[in-house]
């Protein structure tokens, strides 16, 4: 816990702090990226601005500067600001603080900004500790989180605060945040003199994925590792990046990036775009997405938006999900690939959801209909007796495999097959039922 001073820095301790640390903006006007928030205008701007802030909760993914952003608050209101990390924050301490403001509010008029970093990380009951003073205006909070807060932080607390959604930087964010870092001779590195050409710098921003801590401490790799060269210049060239670099680094959060990934993958395949589906399935791979996950989805997704435009739909989902469990990664990854590809472009149909949705639906509002004594099972002990079965006439004893008969009492309609691919042949199919049905109650013959 630490009461935020911000006073000038001991410049004999900035070279002991990380980059990443040090770099962070110190106004509004340094502060890069977030435009759609933080903008010429924009209500984020106005509020900070202004000092007038309310709850709030900055949720997006790392290295955006949701914590950059409440420093910068720190620093330019005229309350009392607090912060805690919730990894190590304790409910004890939660209690102290909230005391401490509720005295400075009713004796100095005072009112406490309490900040918590991965507030997502703290429990229902020190969430639960908080909802007093945040609802009567005794502690102001801004909460960060990389978790999607409408499911990791009570309702009651996200009700009372404006979640504002940071997003991931641009590569031209970056680019500045690059240069920058390699310019300023006090925060940054500008006093090691660190050439790297453009094409370099582009790489580590396009590396970075949008995370400014990334490409930041690449840098500060870059300038602990390379030799200067006898002008006493250290110069960086793609070979030294990509060494340090290694592999792709993605910033994919398993416990919830995933969720707008795999639906960013099931919507391209329902769009028909087999590329698309393709990139975001490679993305998912490649960050260590459960392949079992992906395979059940393209299963739902066969029934859900093929169905029976293309019955095989479902055949090969199955057989990718099958090969994922028989046969493992990397190799599976293939049989996912072809699934994909088969589902996005084979011929669409939601017509099998629509119908069980319509059937459920059915069943939970209206009286539930009773099963017709002819159709009853008769593989029992006293079916017979019960007159169960009695009546039933077998189609295959009828021409065309088709005889008329009652299999509900009350007459519903829920699957309604569309024109879309082999599902024409079922509607086609189901016309000439009815027809004969038409043609046999006219005649009265069965």
């Amino acid at each position: 816990m630490s009461d935020q001073l911000f006073e000038e820095k001991d410049s004999s301790k900035i070279e002991y702090e990380p980059l990443a640390y040090r770099l962070r903006p110190q106004t509004l006007e340094e502060f890069t990226g977030q435009k759609h928030i933080l903008g010429e205008g924009k209500i984020l701007r106005k509020l900070i601005l202004t000092d007038n802030l309310p709850n709030m909760i900055f949720y997006g993914p790392p290295g955006c500067g949701k914590t950059a952003l409440a420093q910068l608050i720190a620093r330019t209101t005229k309350k009392r600001f607090v912060s805690l990390n919730a990894i190590t924050a304790t409910v004890a301490e939660v209690r102290k603080i909230i005391d401490q403001a509720d005295w400075n509010k009713k004796q100095k008029g005072q009112r406490t900004i309490l900040f918590i970093d991965e507030i997502a990380h703290f429990n229902k009951l020190q969430q639960d500790a908080l909802m007093p003073e945040v609802e009567n205006g005794t502690i102001i909070l801004i909460g960060a989180t990389t978790h999607n807060p409408f499911f990791s932080i009570n309702k009651a607390l996200v009700s009372r605060s404006t979640v504002f959604e940071f997003k991931k930087l641009e590569v031209e964010d970056i680019r500045t945040i690059i240069d920058r870092a390699l310019t300023d001779r006090k925060m940054g590195l500008g006093e090691h003199k660190i050439e790297m050409s453009e094409e370099v710098k582009e790489y580590i921003a396009k590396y970075s994925n949008g995370d400014a801590r990334v490409a930041l401490n690449i840098l500060e790799t870059v300038a602990s590792i390379v030799d200067k060269n006898e002008s006493g210049v250290i110069v960086v060239d793609m070979e030294t990046v990509r060494e340090i670099t290694g592999k792709k680094y993605t910033g994919y959060d398993r416990e919830d990036q995933h969720y707008d990934t795999i639906s960013a993958f099931i919507k391209s395949i329902r769009g028909s775009d087999p590329d698309a589906a393709l990139y975001w399935l490679a993305k998912m791979l490649i960050s260590g997405e459960d392949p079992a996950f992906i395979a059940r989805r393209l299963v739902i997704a066969a029934s859900e938006d093929i169905g029976n435009a293309d019955p095989m739909g479902i055949v090969v989902a199955s057989s990718a999900l099958s090969a994922v469990q028989h046969i493992g990664m990397p190799e599976a990854q293939i049989c996912l690939a072809q699934a994909t590809i088969y589902l996005a472009t084979a011929p669409k149909s939601n017509a099998s959801y629509l119908a069980i949705k319509s059937a459920m639906e059915e069943i939970e509002k209206e009286m539930i209909q009773e099963v017709p004594d002819h159709l009853r099972g008769t593989g029992y002990s006293g079916a017979k007796i019960l007159g169960h079965g009695k009546g039933y006439l077998y189609p295959h004893d009828y021409k065309n495999h088709f005889v008329s008969q009652k299999y509900i009492e009350r007459q519903l309609s829920f699957y309604k097959p569309t024109d879309s691919g082999y599902e024409r042949r079922i509607k086609m199919f189901l016309q000439r039922i009815e027809a004969l049905k038409k043609i046999k109650k006219k005649t009265g013959d069965r």
